[in-house]
């Protein structure tokens, strides 16, 4: 946040490297951080609060003496974990054998689309991007499995009536026909006629985006309500 200059110890001049004047105060991403009493025992503020303390204070001795004190704990319970066999599993981070790196699990790598992408954020270390489209996605989705359905409907019923014109009248036609009892006619279905045939319970995929969209409604609020205090 402040001017950083090159000094040339040869001839004493010196040069402006770095000014973050208004307007590039300006183009800076909003930064939004999880409070620190919200924070668990492993997030890196709560992690480190005590070697960055002592940075802030200038105590070198204090801060590399907490840096070890917090190193002897990782590698002590990693010591323990070994001996008593306990598999570690990340629960954000998978390693690529390739590499030979640890990568985090839910990096998006795609451009930003200014048409489509409102707005990008982390909920539980999982990192999401809210898109307007997403609930013109989910409304075609749920068109595509009511005409699946109805495309199954037609084809049951059809073949109910295929195996009435078939079999010959006896007990076992009488049965069979009772049990096709399947409307000859089925019309174009509202939302309503397909809870009547018992649509109402679309799929998996569309509850699951459903709660989904409901989720990043619920963190999209958080998120202005944060932005509001920061601007008061």
């Amino acid at each position: 946040d402040g001017e950083v200059h090159i000094n040339e110890l040869k001839n004493g001049n010196t040069e402006m490297f770095w000014n973050p004047t208004s307007e590039v105060r300006r183009q800076r991403l909003k930064r939004h951080i999880v409070l620190f009493e919200e924070q668990t025992d492993f997030e890196s503020e709560r992690l480190w609060q005590h070697v960055t303390s002592a940075i802030n204070k200038g105590d070198q001795h204090k801060a590399t003496q907490e840096k070890f004190v917090l190193e002897e704990e990782q590698r002590n319970a990693a010591r323990e974990r070994r001996e008593s066999g306990t598999e570690w599993k990340p629960l954000l981070f998978q390693h690529d054998a390739g590499t030979n790196e640890w990568r985090y699990k839910y990096e998006d790598l795609r451009p930003w689309d200014p048409l489509n992408d409102i707005a990008q954020f982390e909920k539980d270390g999982i990192l999401q991007t809210m898109e307007r489209h997403l609930s013109t996605r989910m409304s075609n989705h749920k068109a595509t499995c009511i005409n699946n359905q109805i495309t199954r409907h037609k084809r049951s019923a059809k073949e109910c009536r295929r195996r009435k014109t078939s079999d010959q009248p006896s007990n076992h036609s009488q049965n069979t026909e009772s049990s096709c009892s399947t409307p000859e006619s089925v019309q174009e279905l509202s939302d309503d006629d397909g809870k009547y045939l018992g649509f109402e319970s679309l799929c998996a995929q569309c509850g699951k985006e459903m709660n989904h969209l409901k989720e990043i409604h619920s963190a999209v609020l958080s998120l202005q309500k944060a932005q509001q205090d920061i601007h008061r």
